[in-house]
């Protein structure tokens, strides 16, 4: 008899190997991505969305500071409420941030509002079918699935290569990622 892990046991499971990761490694992790970049071209003007990294996510600051030297247009999600899509608001790598009620530092609420042409989704733990699992709050998923309603907008998944997990317990509502890039690899999931 086989026991399926909860999420919740998945996602524990992949927390404890990404803290395991020392300081230099996520460094080196967060270079890395630089170096490997997105699976596809950014246009000038390209609104790409990033995040503050929390609990030893991996950093996406540089890949956003290489992104915005390539024309792309900047952003970083406000979360208003849980159960709420996402706002996205526009930011440059020198500007200051707040933190927001759930202690996230955030663009200040006089930033432009901004739709994402591409999403960089910070995860707990993802598989090769373009699942994931998150926190638990699931912002991400109603975020896609409601601004996706008015736009095509692509979904790339940040992580360390140790987060990978053989099969997420994907449930109906769960929205599947475009890529998935780590410093290792870029996975595609768009076929």
């Amino acid at each position: 008899m086989t026991t399926t892990l909860s999420k919740a046991d998945l996602r524990a499971a992949a927390l404890a190997k990404r803290d395991a990761l020392s300081d230099e490694q996520r460094t080196a992790a967060a270079q890395a991505m630089v170096k490997r970049a997105l699976p596809f071209e950014i246009a000038p003007g390209t609104v790409v969305s990033g995040y503050s990294p929390i609990r030893n996510e991996i950093d996406p600051a540089p890949l956003l500071r290489h992104l915005s030297g390539l024309g792309a247009k900047l952003a970083l999600p406000v979360v208003p409420a849980r159960g709420k899509s996402l706002i996205f608001r526009a930011w440059s790598p020198d500007d200051r941030l707040m933190l927001g009620p759930l202690g996230i530092p955030e663009p200040s609420p006089a930033a432009a509002e901004v739709i994402p042409d591409v999403m960089l989704v910070p995860l707990a733990a993802f598989d090769r079918q373009g699942h994931r699992i998150g926190y638990g709050a699931g912002h991400y998923d109603f975020t896609l699935e409601h601004l996706r309603k008015a736009k095509a907008i692509i979904a790339v998944g940040t992580a360390f290569a140790v987060q990978e997990i053989k099969a997420v317990p994907a449930q109906p509502h769960d929205v599947a990622l475009d890529y998935v890039l780590t410093e290792k690899k870029v996975f595609d999931f768009r076929s």
